[in-house]
């Protein structure tokens, strides 16, 4: 996450329930109208996850809403699992984290390289309460020594 990308979707809330240790870029397999429904912004990564299966990656519980030109697009085409494609060292790597180390898979973002849509997968642990509590403070925090700072130098 420490490079400033663009992303087409982004799911900001995780920021505020986990801290981030790992970022892995994966690919994704999509059918063609998704594309279209992507780029055209009509998806949200809030209740998405990572699953394991048969030694592959899916991501699910992304919500596509088809273009309107698409009306022959069913509810069951919009839920269906999409595989994401990593190396497979990547996937034994990231889903022995997930099982080991109490860690888990979160799809932070999706976005462009190269006219390919990427997702963002982040290796996170959750927050306590007071984690988020503290993490508010500081950044309010800082937000007044800045405006402290500001005024001081006028």
């Amino acid at each position: 996450m420490n490079k400033k990308r663009s992303y087409l979707t982004e799911n900001r809330k995780t920021r505020h329930d986990y801290f981030f240790n790992e970022e892995i870029e994966a690919g994704i397999e999509l059918q063609g109208w998704e594309v279209k429904s992507i780029k055209a912004g009509n998806i949200a990564l809030k209740e998405a996850f990572i699953s394991f299966s048969n030694g592959e990656c899916f991501l699910e519980g992304m919500q596509l809403t088809p273009l309107a030109a698409n009306a022959f697009i069913t509810d069951e085409m919009c839920r269906r699992k999409k595989r994401l494609l990593m190396h497979k060292r990547e996937i034994v790597k990231l889903k022995e984290k997930v099982q080991k180390d109490g860690m888990t898979a979160i799809p932070y973002g999706l976005y462009l390289k190269n006219g390919l849509i990427k997702v963002s997968v982040m290796e996170a642990k959750g927050k306590k309460n007071y984690d988020k509590r503290n993490t508010v403070a500081e950044r309010d925090w800082s937000r007044n020594k800045e405006r402290m700072l500001k005024n001081f130098n006028r």
